[in-house]
């Protein structure tokens, strides 16, 4: 991989001011879009239909419905099979354009106003129910007077629009249930992750580098002050994998100097899609905790090893260490694993998974979700130089 900086627009030959202009002009509202998002605003308004798990529970909640109201208006007038195709084929073809649309505008919605989003999530499933049931409506009651069909028309509008927003509503609230766990990660960030005894042992290894090597001592202590930004940034941030092993990485790095022959590790990223997104420090904790259990009770070296591949359309991330019938020297943090779940359900629902085991001394946790890929992302896992 090369480590040139892409070239931007701006940069490139024979591109003309207006379309650099203009490309700089998207770029930067895109960012503040990106902003609004990141930097208190409210979540986002529209459920994530491209979620596996979120649109298998809007399908079968739909269709349950759909089921006991056609039941119910079937033995209303003796002809329920009529009532369910009737049903069927006015739900079946609006659900699914809806929630199709509802995905692909999505992203661009976020980052909008509170009330554009609620205006677009219920117009969208409105208008393709209307268009649905007046194509679909004509041969239902192809002798119906003009009136008579045109009400008919407005009470499914309308209940369009109420199944809508109760949709809406239900996966709003149900991501404000987990927003304490993202306030957590939060506090985490900021207090367990930045405890004392990291801070105060990655100082003492720094003072101790001073005179024999004082360049490392220099390295030692940018690598540091970058942990901390990044531990301070809005962990609601999704960022490329390359960044988050980057992070990785550099903590290594400060636990190598401190534990000195005990700690190795072994990183197997040829096959990383380095361009992948995922939540803002999710790894290092994962990495953090592979130090505090599997390194620091023991007396003897040992090894973490990280592997990151991408079966399918999937990340799948590996890390293995040794464990230790020795307690830990310091408390550990019991909430690391449970928090991480807790995001990955709010983030990913059903198609994250997290699973741990422990056979024949070693501790593996496999960490596996969607691959979600950044735009435009120049490879830089492998040229991080803890020592420059």
């Amino acid at each position: 991989m090369s480590d040139s900086q892409p070239t931007s627009a701006s940069d490139a030959p024979g591109t003309a001011p207006g379309a650099s202009s203009g490309s700089a002009a998207a770029a930067a509202a895109a960012q503040a879009k990106a902003r609004r998002v990141s930097d208190g605003a409210k979540a986002p308004i529209l459920p994530d239909c491209c979620n596996l798990g979120i649109a298998l529970r809007i399908v079968v909640a739909f269709n349950v419905a759909g089921l006991l109201l056609a039941l119910g208006l079937g033995a209303a007038d003796g002809e329920p099979l009529a009532r369910l195709l009737e049903v069927a084929a006015l739900l079946e073809p609006a659900l699914l354009l809806s929630m199709a649309l509802v995905c692909a505008v999505r992203r661009r919605v976020n980052g909008l106003k509170i009330q554009q989003q609620w205006a677009i999530g219920l117009a969208l499933p409105v208008v393709v129910s209307v268009f649905a049931c007046g194509v679909v409506g004509h041969s239902i009651l192809p002798a119906a007077p003009a009136g008579s069909f045109a009400l008919w028309l407005l009470v499914r509008a309308a209940a369009a629009l109420a199944l809508a927003w109760l949709t809406i509503e239900f996966f709003r609230l149900r991501a404000l249930s987990f927003s304490p766990s993202l306030s957590e990660a939060r506090l985490q960030a900021l207090q367990a992750r930045i405890r004392p005894h990291f801070l105060f042992n990655s100082l003492n290894t720094v003072l101790g580098l001073m005179r024999g090597n004082p360049r490392l001592a220099e390295h030692t202590l940018e690598n540091l002050s970058d942990l901390f930004r990044v531990f301070m940034k809005d962990t609601r941030e999704l960022v490329p994998l390359d960044d988050e092993i980057i992070v990785c990485q550099q903590y290594l790095a400060i636990e190598q100097l401190r534990l000195g022959e005990r700690l190795t590790t072994r990183l197997e990223l040829d096959e990383m899609p380095g361009d992948a997104l995922l939540p803002s420090l999710l790894l290092q904790p994962l990495v953090e905790n592979a130090v505090h259990h599997g390194i620091e009770p023991r007396t003897e070296p040992g090894e973490i090893m990280i592997r990151i591949t991408k079966p399918a359309e999937r990340v799948r991330v590996e890390i293995v260490n040794p464990t230790s019938e020795q307690q830990p020297t310091r408390p550990g943090n019991q909430m690391a694993l449970s928090n991480v779940r807790e995001r990955l359900m709010l983030l990913y629902d059903m198609e994250a998974e997290l699973k741990t085991t422990e056979e024949g001394g070693q501790y593996t946790l496999v960490l596996e979700i969607p691959y979600r890929k950044e735009r435009r992302r120049r490879d830089v896992r492998r040229h991080f130089n803890p020592y420059r």
